[in-house]
């Protein structure tokens, strides 16, 4: 079913995993970063968000690119952007308050599986693996600063022209910097980690599992202590200032302070669960997102599913900071990263469609399985916590999702549907920027017409508000305009070959 140009190239790709030669470039960058299996030079490096890749100075060559994945990442930030700006007035495509799934808990779940599968393709040849590790962690430092800048507190969001961040309240969590975390550490394994003999390996499906057993037996270790820290440590009562009150002040005193009661392990509410507890220690309370996704339960919101006033006789919790990238979480949510490591893995071992469809089709299926069957029986899926019932769900579902495109795009070059989708995933990381993270926005509205509410953000959103009977739908149509646009010109960018990477 492959094409001659296709085995050729996965037979590089075979070689070059088994033979651990010297790091090959030219050989990683085909299935990352491109459109389609077509011919496409290669350049040095890639971005994090588009492709984890390592720079060589290597004589460019010719080799084709897989769009299935490019396709991917598009859809990825595309429902990024389309959440984030129309959730409020869609709450239910909105993150779930709690417990549950909703649309925007695809995304995250959907970068790192991405992160995954271009790890197996950047590191199939490594001659020096401590110069591979090395521009690991320089992407990973770059990156976190990045997510700081961005997410940390220094922008204040679209109804505020000002800027600048309180050292004593920065947010040192946040979407970048998960993904650099769960990069560094299956990169890590998958440079320095042993590997069985990987010549001729059989068409069973647990194969490649054996080939590469020390990340499986790492990645089973991270579950074990997630799940261990999660249900078997101790919770105590807390206090913390409402958000409202400087933490620094004289005037406050300890009667100003809120007291939450736990005393309780293993408990998985907003309240009493130990990734809360672990970061208001190891991070501090102050340095929390300040509006958790809990502020829009029944209990903490008169307008739930979306945020509201507070409810008579709300609990103490629901003032309270909660960071839904926090450091536990973001241990086990390594495992979606190690998840899509796996498929990556096949994709460079087999070398026909029918072979890779099959083994990423029934793997996708258990692990949907798996975590509807954890869900069913008590352990709720829950992005907040990244609970493991969560991460096998959204596991399953990406790997159906890169089976359903690689079959459209890869198999059947059917790319035109896809194609602005495309464009938007060869440049991911600027779009997550400037659009995802509002920073385009931002800027543009800084220029207006005697009063700041009249800008051109708020004069586009009038438009629509004009044309539609609902402000709802309007919402929506704007948000769907602006994925149209932004996918327009990450084309003309990848066109004339602009690509920002980190």
């Amino acid at each position: 079913m492959a094409d001659e140009e296709d085995h050729g190239i996965v037979e590089e790709w075979r070689g070059a995993v088994c033979n651990g030669a010297e790091t090959a470039a030219d050989l990683r960058r085909p299935l990352v970063e491109g459109s389609g299996f077509r011919e496409q030079h290669r350049d040095e490096g890639t971005g994090i968000l588009g492709v984890p890749g390592a720079s060589s100075s290597r004589s460019m060559t010719k080799k084709a690119r897989l769009a299935s994945l490019d396709v991917f990442r598009g859809l990825s930030i595309a429902i990024m952007i389309l959440v984030d700006q129309a959730g409020g007035k869609w709450p239910s495509i909105n993150h779930s308050p709690w417990n549950g799934v909703t649309l925007a808990d695809f995304v995250m779940p959907f970068f790192l599986f991405i992160v995954g599968v271009a790890l197996a393709l950047t590191y199939q040849r490594i001659g020096d693996k401590k110069m591979a590790t090395q521009k690991a962690v320089g992407r990973v430092l770059n990156l976190c600063i990045l997510g700081i800048i961005l997410q940390g507190g220094y922008f204040h969001g679209l109804s505020d022209l000002t800027y600048g961040v309180d050292v004593q309240r920065i947010r040192w969590c946040g979407i970048l910097q998960r993904i650099a975390f769960a990069f560094l550490l299956v990169a890590l394994c998958e440079i320095w980690a042993l590997r069985g003999p990987c010549h001729n390996i059989p068409e069973g499906t647990l194969e490649i599992c054996k080939v590469y057993y020390v990340h499986w037996v790492v990645a089973a270790a991270i579950v074990v202590t997630y799940l261990a820290l999660l249900y078997g440590v101790n919770v105590p009562d807390w206090e913390f200032l409402p958000p409202s009150l400087p933490s620094n002040s004289t005037l406050i005193q300890a009667s100003s302070a809120l007291t939450v009661k736990c005393g309780v392990r293993g408990d998985v509410g907003p309240a009493c669960n130990v990734v809360g507890y672990l970061d208001r220690n190891l991070l501090g309370i102050n340095h929390l997102y300040q509006h958790p996704v809990y502020q829009r339960t029944p209990d903490c919101s008169m307008k739930s599913p979306d945020y509201g006033p507070l409810p008579p006789g709300a609990p103490n919790w629901c003032r309270a900071p909660f960071d839904p990238e926090g450091i536990l979480s973001s241990l086990s949510a390594v495992i979606s990263c190690f998840i899509g490591l796996h498929f990556g893995h096949v994709l460079v071992h087999h070398k026909d469609h029918y072979s890779r469809v099959r083994h990423w089709f029934w793997p996708s299926l258990g692990l949907i399985t798996v975590g509807l069957t954890l869900h069913l029986f008590g352990m709720r899926f829950n992005k907040p916590l990244y609970s493991f019932s969560y991460v096998c769900f959204m596991g399953g579902a990406a790997g159906l999702v890169l089976t359903g495109f690689y079959l459209l795009v890869d198999v059947h070059g059917c790319k035109l549907p896809t194609v602005l989708l495309e464009w938007m995933g060869t440049n991911a990381l600027l779009m997550f920027t400037l659009v995802a993270s509002d920073v385009f926005p931002a800027v543009l509205q800084g220029f207006y017409w005697g009063s700041p509410d009249n800008n051109l953000v708020a004069i586009t959103g009038k438009v629509f508000e004009d044309l539609l009977p609902s402000p709802k739908q309007a919402e929506l149509a704007s948000v769907l305009s602006e994925i149209f646009t932004w996918s327009l010109v990450a084309g003309i960018l990848h066109r004339m070959g602009l690509h920002w990477k980190l």
